[in-house]
């Protein structure tokens, strides 16, 4: 997913490191319970990274809020785009998404629910090789999942995102799901100073592939402000 931003901020002398949450990318689900921010924080031990500028894309947003808020000593800087955050009651619009991609799911439609996601989460900047891009993306991520134990999932951590400490970029599409376009106005009242939002008027719920060179430029204009690279 990050490929479009990886080079350009390793060139601009981040050190950058892409982390797959369990049942995505090259990691299968667990046996038992775990917790996605304990995951990048444990990822950030490994590694010897102390703080970081966190960057995450809808659900890896609410991941970003999750370790600012509960482990905010390790995050500088958070960008989140089109993010999720924890404790947010889904509108009846959302929930019928989700009611929809069970029911697929149970079905075994698992092409009909990565349809579903294509049509409910790209925004009409989407290219046919994004369109692919993300259907592979998300076929993948369903198989790993479903093969995974299905009584086992991430837990969920009370938040107090009074707790972050750390200034965040929030970024919205005009043409996201209204939960998203909601969330992206409101979430910097909720954070520190600092935060700031942006409505990206062209952008659906994934503007990194929709649009990722824009999104790039954003992104380092935001990072060597609020998180120079040294």
């Amino acid at each position: 997913m990050w490929e479009p931003q990886w080079a350009a901020l390793v060139d601009a002398g981040y050190r950058v490191v892409r982390c797959d949450f369990r049942g995505f990318g090259g990691t299968p689900m667990p046996d038992g319970p775990y917790a996605e921010h304990e995951d990048v924080a444990d990822l950030l031990d490994g590694l010897g990274i102390e703080r970081a500028a966190v960057v995450g894309s809808s659900y890896g947003g609410r991941i970003a809020l999750n370790l600012a808020a509960l482990r905010p000593e390790r995050v500088a800087a958070l960008a989140l785009l089109c993010p999720a955050v924890p404790g947010h009651e889904p509108s009846a619009k959302l929930r019928e998404f989700g009611a929809r991609e069970d029911e697929l799911l149970e079905a075994g439609d698992v092409a009909g629910a990565v349809e579903l996601n294509l049509e409910t989460w790209l925004g009409p900047e989407a290219d046919g090789a994004t369109r692919e891009l993300v259907r592979t993306m998300q076929r993948h991520s369903f198989d790993v999942q479903l093969a995974g134990p299905q009584d086992v999932g991430p837990t969920r951590p009370e938040v107090d995102l009074a707790h972050v400490q750390a200034p965040a970029l929030v970024v919205g599409g005009a043409f996201d799901h209204p939960d998203f376009v909601e969330i992206a106005r409101e979430l910097p009242g909720r954070l520190g100073g600092g935060s700031r939002s942006v409505l990206l008027d062209w952008a659906g719920h994934l503007p990194s592939l929709e649009r990722p060179a824009e999104v790039t430029e954003l992104l380092l204009a935001y990072l060597a402000e609020a998180h120079p690279a040294r």
